[in-house]
């Protein structure tokens, strides 16, 4: 083996990464460009089911692949994989169009030999060595199960060609730059909060500890829930987009009785990512054809027609993510809906965002708040809070996190690679 034949791979439930060493860089590991000189890339597969070689399993990986997905192109989209690891789930197969199947820990492998392929075309170095970031839990109060998780994916790693193997904890790896500053020990909050999932661990750093290569005891507590971007998303579009398609509104008084409320079940899956596919559907659109009934404007009954025939509802999705990170920039945004209708365009405000997002930003700092307490520390006990993932843009979640902590210092790293720039750090601690 040669001396840099090692790597770091930030396999993540939404975004994936893969740092190489590169002595010209302050940390001397630098990020691997993945797509379109990104340096992360979706973590999704989607399998064609349509053209030719389809025997061959033709397969588009991160942007390209959701791309496919929401342009209406035939195949399965793969996503969030590493959920199946320690489940039983990793041996059975999954259907994937035009009467082909593969196994999850079929697709885990193919993702990785990915990831290993770009960082080896990258350094013209085949690598050999790698360190993979793990969450504190793959399995929450089930070790045989965690073990079970963390050997299926060393199993994936070892396949694509990769003889050594090493793990770090990702909230550990997200804080190692931080620790890198301090000349005590000090108690961190890691927030990572990314699309599908607000994570939060108290970790212990310092001088005395960032030499250690088992670092397991520093994890003091960990916690989260499933409230991140995409619900965020979803409730920004129910609250300022789709009222024009008559979400919220109310349908013609009929024979004395009280107006009734559009239905709204419709609005709820159009405002859910990996539903709105299924919105395209023609007994779908039959349904919502019949719907005209339940409208007093038909106006509003005819965007919404045309947003399910037109398969505009990822689109719908798309702006109102950015009216989100607009508001928070400068506190209000405009959202352009002429694909939907000539002239038709909607004002998000500050208020209505803050209005909207509430009630989930309290739940997600009730959780960190509840991290703390597992860590049997108190909230002035936490030195610093150190923002990781991409919804850590959202600057209305991070001053509320920081309000909750008055005395800790707020940290903001990259957003969408701290966890692999960290986990490069550790790995050459290991081999260099």
């Amino acid at each position: 083996m040669t001396e840099e034949d090692f790597c770091a791979i930030d396999f993540g439930t939404s975004n994936s990464a893969i740092a190489v060493p590169d002595d010209a860089a302050p940390s001397g590991m630098t990020l691997v460009p993945l797509e379109n000189g990104q340096p992360t890339m979706p973590t999704s597969v989607f399998y064609l089911a349509e053209g030719p070689e389809l025997q061959n399993l033709p397969r588009l990986f991160g942007r390209a692949g959701i791309a496919a997905y929401t342009e209406g192109h035939e195949g399965r989209l793969m996503r969030s994989m590493k959920s199946v690891l320690g489940s039983s789930l990793m041996d059975q197969h999954t259907d994937i169009g035009a009467g082909r199947s593969v196994s999850f820990a079929d697709v885990i492998t193919g993702y990785l030999l990915r990831l290993k392929r770009s960082a080896e075309a990258h350094t013209g170095r085949t690598l050999k060595r790698v360190v993979l970031g793990r969450p504190v839990h793959f399995v929450d109060e089930d070790d045989a199960r965690d073990a079970q998780a963390q050997a299926a994916l060393e199993a994936a790693a070892r396949a694509v060609g990769f003889e050594s193997v090493g793990f770090q904890y990702e909230p550990l790896a997200a804080a190692f730059h931080y620790e890198a500053t301090v000349a005590d020990e000090q108690h961190v909050l890691v927030a990572d909060i990314g699309g599908g999932t607000s994570d939060f661990s108290v970790v212990r750093v310092g001088p005395a500890h960032r030499e250690r290569l088992d670092r397991r005891d520093d994890v003091l507590a960990n916690h989260g829930l499933h409230i991140a971007g995409t619900d965020f998303d979803r409730r920004v579009e129910l609250a300022s987009i789709l009222p024009e398609l008559g979400y919220g509104t109310f349908g013609p008084a009929i024979g004395g009785q009280p107006a009734r409320e559009v239905p709204s079940r419709i609005y709820f899956d159009l405002a859910t990512w990996h539903i709105v596919n299924t919105l395209y559907r023609p007994q779908r659109i039959a349904e919502v054809r019949a719907m005209k009934v339940n409208f007093a404007n038909p106006v509003l009954h005819q965007r919404l027609l045309t947003v399910l025939t037109d398969h505009l509802g990822h689109d719908l999705l798309g702006r109102a993510e950015r009216a989100k990170i607009e508001v928070a920039d400068g506190g209000q945004a405009s959202i352009d809906l002429r694909l939907v209708e000539r002239g038709l365009q909607v004002t998000l405000e500050d208020a209505q965002a803050q209005a909207a997002l509430r009630d989930d930003v309290a739940r997600i700092v009730a959780a960190a708040h509840e991290a703390v307490q597992m860590a049997g520390l108190a909230p002035e006990r936490i030195d610093a809070l150190y923002f990781t993932g991409g919804s850590t843009g959202l600057r209305l979640l991070t001053d509320a996190l920081s309000a909750g902590f008055p005395a800790a210092r707020p940290v903001h790293g990259e957003r969408l690679a701290s966890v692999a720039t960290g986990l490069g750090l550790y790995a050459r601690r290991l081999w260099a």
